[in-house]
């Protein structure tokens, strides 16, 4: 006799109102990101400039660029949304250690840091579910 397993997700069901919230709040996230990576890519001067002040070297700019490319892209993918909002949960984190301690005058740019690390926190938290569904079909 066979046995068929039901599955069900541990997404929480949310209302349609509160969906497309969180789907306005990912497409916001991730064009406020697009704009901060085409800054880094595109050479913008100040962007040389600070990324010169960490003393990391150019190549940290197109790095960190291509990472808040990636994840805002990753923002607009219903699958990986999750753990792109996470990803750039740390990216967010570095970036505020990074206007805190290494660039002088730059504190006030950490406030900004902080609140987009918690939106993208709330959006994480949000499709936590998905993620750990990822995951699972990820290690089977």
């Amino acid at each position: 006799m066979a046995t068929h397993e039901v599955r069900t997700t541990d997404a929480p069901h949310r209302s349609r109102a509160l969906t497309v919230a969180l789907w306005v709040l990912q497409v916001l996230l991730a064009a406020v990101f697009l704009s901060a990576a085409f800054t880094k890519l595109s050479g913008d001067p100040a962007q040389v400039e600070g990324f010169e002040a960490i003393g990391f070297g150019q190549w940290f700019r197109y790095l960190t660029g291509a990472c808040e490319l990636a994840g805002a892209i990753g923002l607009l993918v219903p699958r990986l949304c999750g753990p792109a909002a996470i990803a750039l949960v740390g990216l967010m984190v570095c970036a505020t250690l990074t206007n805190l301690f290494l660039i002088p005058g730059m504190a006030a740019v950490a406030i900004l840091t902080v609140a987009l690390g918690a939106l993208l926190g709330l959006v994480a938290r949000a499709r936590w579910a998905d993620t750990r569904e990822l995951l699972a079909r990820l290690r089977r």
